[in-house]
């Protein structure tokens, strides 16, 4: 019995779902972004064993060419997002409709720039094999790790599901922080004498805690709206909720590694000053 229920309900994944999006490559069948999931973990486990006994690579090359493609890529997609909602007269900002039947040219573009969004999940997995590569364990914390794999399926299910329309907003937040994130691991990867240059490191983390905050903010607000979309409600408010609850989760882990980070180092390096003090009085 419990097998022949998850048949049906893997059957059910494969032939529900967002008529326009149906027949994008790894979109209809769930099996190829669980199949890069659990993969990637693998990676993450094994990696840094296969690497423990072997010099660490000097990447700086590819990372400058992989961080600039990727912070030209979060600005396409940026632009692409803003321009299908905030210069679309008919778009609601704060909770757009998902109708299904919408063809025109902006629905379409919107859609097509979150498949391209969707896919640039798997990309990022190279930021951890890069970490791996380059012997920078510390890096692949679970933070690090639970980012990656939920944003892949979280956005496999929202093009499956809901592409485009009330699902621009965390997308298009998120190509901001993205372009602003790379652009530091892109100068980063010049060498140690870029680090006079890159004192916003933590103003960065900031920023990335405030968008968890306006997303959560976006959330609460898009429930309070009524879909005209027939059959559409029950599946924005539950997509809705799952944001909302993952934003929390986010937020919760970034403080921490925050207040880890700068604070502590803050109350020790204070420490270290007082001591000095009284070991010169």
């Amino acid at each position: 019995m419990v097998v022949q229920g998850l048949v049906n309900y893997y059957n059910n994944i494969l032939i529900s779902g967002d008529v326009i999006t149906a027949d994008l490559p790894m979109v209809k069948n769930p099996i190829y972004v669980l199949c890069a999931a659990v993969l990637y973990l693998i990676i993450v486990v094994v990696g840094p064993k296969f690497m423990e006994k072997r010099n660490a690579l000097q990447l700086r090359g590819v990372l400058i060419g992989y961080n600039f493609l990727s912070v030209m890529l979060s600005i396409w997609m940026m632009y692409e997002f803003f321009v299908c909602s905030f210069l679309n007269p008919d778009f609601n900002l704060f909770c757009q409709d998902i109708i299904e039947t919408d063809r025109s040219p902006l629905t379409m573009r919107l859609v097509q720039a979150h498949y391209v969004y969707f896919f640039s999940k798997l990309l990022e997995f190279f930021d951890t094999f890069f970490f791996i590569a380059r012997k920078k364990d510390k890096q692949i914390s679970f933070l690090h790790c639970y980012h990656h794999v939920s944003m892949l399926l979280l956005q496999w299910s929202l093009v499956k599901y809901a592409p485009g329309a009330v699902s621009y907003f965390g997308p298009l937040c998120n190509c901001f922080i993205h372009t602003l994130m790379y652009t530091y691991y892109m100068l980063a990867a010049f060498g140690p004498h870029m680090q006079k240059y890159l004192w916003w490191k933590k103003y960065l983390t900031r920023m990335q805690m405030y968008q968890f905050v306006f997303i959560f903010l976006y959330c609460s607000n898009a429930m309070t709206y009524k879909s005209d979309a027939d059959g559409k409600q029950s599946m924005k408010n539950a997509f809705l909720w799952v944001h909302w609850f993952y934003m929390i989760s986010l937020f919760w882990l970034f403080n921490h590694f925050y207040q880890h980070a700068y604070n502590a180092k803050r109350k020790t390096e204070k420490g270290d000053s007082k001591l000095e003090k009284l070991k010169s009085s």
